[in-house]
């Protein structure tokens, strides 16, 4: 649910759990790699795409043929030998025209935002001595399943955060967190109005956000609650918004489609309209990118000084 990096001491340190060792880091990365690039060569031969060129047939059922079932990528991870030795029939999809198109309609299909990061940058990654950058780090996270908790800084102030899942199956556990709550960050991906949900193909993730958030803003337990609402991956909405129009999707949005600032606008009253008590708190927005930490640095400013100045408020009303 919260997939920020938060900062501490002037340095961005990702939401990674704690026990996720460098080795693990390392071998995240080929396995995004190698399952996006699966989810492209089968994408194409559903979508009926033909290929650009018709000898990557035998590179797309190499990778097809990939073994799933082994340990370490059951867990997640493949390892760095066996990335080299499929690395060239990787490229030479990535390449193919075919595969391309398939991309260009990924809406259509599940598909992990950062794989063509990463699949654009498959020099970098087949280097021997390869080590994830930061950026490759914040871009490789995985989604939160289960509770983590973490404590920190900020020009000594005292933070704990817990990260929790926002998966369906997840959300039953959000309960374990709720005691002693000052205050809620809600983030949802602001690009994702033309998208399903992986559980269940059908529900629009905008639409499945929103109804979460109904859920939370009226519930009286929070009613003293500070909330923070983050709509995030700023980036690939305003990328979105020039090819997609968000009133396929929404057809009550009245504006220009592909105006960043009229679907930004939009989206905030969506969440605003959801709260059924109009004078409640007021509710706090942010639009963010999560890999760009210069942007998180100045919101995660803006949100310690919320935070302080609501809590402050709250004791002085006891």
């Amino acid at each position: 649910m919260f997939p920020l990096s938060f900062v501490q001491s002037g340095c961005i340190v990702p939401l990674w759990p704690d026990e996720t060792g460098d080795a693990e880091k390392l071998l995240t990365v080929p396995f995004l790699v190698t399952a996006g690039v699966r989810v492209l060569v089968d994408a194409r031969e559903k979508l009926h795409i033909p290929w650009g060129d018709p000898a990557n047939q035998s590179n797309g059922d190499k990778v097809m043929a990939f073994d799933t079932r082994a340990v370490t990528v059951v867990q997640g991870m493949v390892e760095t030998s066996v990335f080299l030795d499929y690395l060239p029939a990787i490229r030479a999809l990535w390449a193919d025209s075919g595969i391309q198109h398939a991309y260009d309609r990924r809406r259509e299909f599940q598909l992990g935002e950062s794989v063509k990061y990463f699949l654009d940058n498959l020099d970098k990654l087949g280097e021997q001595d390869y080590l994830p950058s930061q950026q490759d780090i914040l871009l490789a996270r995985r989604p939160t399943k289960g509770i983590h908790e973490y404590d920190f800084e900020i020009k000594n102030v005292p933070f704990k955060m817990v990260d929790v899942g926002g998966q369906r199956s997840e959300r039953k556990r959000w309960f374990e967190c709720f005691d002693s709550v000052t205050s809620i960050l809600f983030l949802v991906s602001s690009s994702e109005f033309d998208q399903v949900l992986m559980e269940d193909r059908q529900t629009n993730r905008l639409t499945e956000s929103l109804n979460i958030f109904e859920t939370i803003v009226n519930n009286r337990v929070f009613s003293n609650v500070s909330i923070i609402l983050f709509l995030n991956k700023t980036d690939l909405l305003e990328e979105k918004v020039q090819k997609v129009s968000i009133k396929d999707y929404f057809p009550e949005f009245e504006g220009d489609p592909h105006c960043l600032t009229d679907v930004q606008k939009f989206l905030v009253d969506c969440f605003r309209t959801k709260r059924r008590d109009q004078q409640q708190k007021p509710l706090y927005h942010h639009f963010t990118t999560a890999i760009n930490t210069e942007n998180i640095r100045l919101v995660f400013r803006d949100v310690k000084d919320t935070i302080l100045h609501d809590n402050l408020k709250q004791l002085m009303l006891q």
